[in-house]
């Protein structure tokens, strides 16, 4: 037997690492997960709770869960066979990635997006086309679609709101790209809820290469749930889901899902606080020396600092808890912090303007 027992696993195992927060995940205000604020209200856990103590526990849940893909389709306004509920969109992720890459196709990543984007292509040994985003942190839409046809790529994966950087493309942009290539678009719609842009849901009937992503641990407050969605046609769904593991997806989220979506307007009165609150934060910050403010779509913000281990353990040491966001390219001294409650908005621009 070989010594090194590592010659024997993948060799994309080489090139990434485990998933890992710094500063943990527990705070007295904890802004470095972009989860919501609030938790669902105690009388819809109740109605969770006696609804699913009544399921079977010893009874697999169904091969797919189809009772939650038929509501989120209801609720979207499309077919449910263009859509598949996942535990969590990472899982949703993984099955997209093993469908649409093999060991040396090529995938189009602007730069720097949601990490785990990367680390799938790695794992898969796929050829990563990076495209940087511009100096504002935006999508360089024709560097994009040039370097997807250049380089003869099949996959582009566009993060809209984008994870870190908080910016969007528009409407007419995912449009644009989708006409342009030849190669499957994955638009992760994870921050759609707070975006001032459209949702490229109402392309998916035009736009026969285009997959859309959604997640519930964001807007609808579900991150400990583990819910998520993928639409597109159905006949690339056949295709896509041919991967999906089953049984991933529990009927406590089924349930959960439901009366979420049947109460939605608590969803719409917390998105419409996050929206008021990340307006008045940014222009909080704006007034404050030595911090670049950068334009938000999401429910984070990013600002640039003059050093942002120093900042990011200072507001450790404070009981707050952000993410150091300067690993990524092009945000070198960058911090990232979710909107939390107003008394935690309020004791972070107070720490931020003692540093100020």
């Amino acid at each position: 037997m070989d010594k090194d027992i590592t010659r024997l696993l993948n060799p994309g195992l080489r090139h990434i690492g485990a998933y890992r927060v710094e500063g943990g995940q527990q705070a007295d205000v904890k802004l470095n997960q972009n989860e919501s604020p609030f938790d669902l209200p105690l009388w819809m856990k109740n109605a969770i709770l006696d609804e699913f103590k009544h399921e079977a526990w010893n009874r697999y849940p169904d091969i797919l869960p189809f009772r939650g893909i038929q509501a989120y389709a209801d609720f979207v306004g499309v077919s449910p066979e263009s859509v598949m509920m996942s535990n969590g969109s990472n899982e949703m992720l993984y099955t997209i990635f093993l469908a649409c890459l093999s060991k040396g196709s090529k995938v189009v990543l602007p730069e720097p997006s949601f990490s785990l984007y990367e680390k799938l292509a790695l794992l898969l040994q796929a050829e990563i086309v990076a495209v940087p985003m511009r100096e504002d942190l935006r999508f360089d839409v024709r560097e994009i679609i040039r370097r997807t046809r250049d380089e003869n790529a099949g996959f582009i994966v566009l993060s809209t709101p984008n994870n870190p950087t908080s910016k969007s493309l528009s409407l007419e942009e995912i449009r644009w790209i989708s006409a342009e290539v030849n190669a499957i678009v994955l638009v992760d719609e994870a921050y759609v809820e707070f975006s001032r842009e459209e949702s490229a849901l109402g392309l998916l009937a035009e736009k026969p290469n285009l997959i859309v992503l959604r997640t519930m641990s964001k807007a609808l407050a579900l991150a400990g749930m583990r819910i998520g969605f993928t639409m597109t046609n159905p006949e690339l769904m056949a295709e896509i889901a041919k991967p999906k593991i089953p049984f991933t997806s529990s009927r406590l989220a089924e349930i959960t899902l439901c009366h979420v979506l049947g109460n939605y307007r608590l969803v719409e009165e917390a998105v419409t606080y996050i929206l008021k609150e990340r307006e008045r934060i940014s222009a909080a910050l704006k007034k404050l020396n030595g911090i670049r403010v950068f334009e938000s779509d999401a429910n984070f913000i990013i600002i640039k600092v003059s050093d942002a281990k120093k900042v990011f353990s200072f507001l450790a040491e404070e009981g707050i808890l952000v993410r150091n966001v300067s690993g990524y390219p092009l945000m070198k001294n960058c911090l990232r912090f979710n909107i939390g409650l107003k008394q935690e908005n309020d004791l972070l621009l107070e720490k931020l303007g003692k540093l100020s």
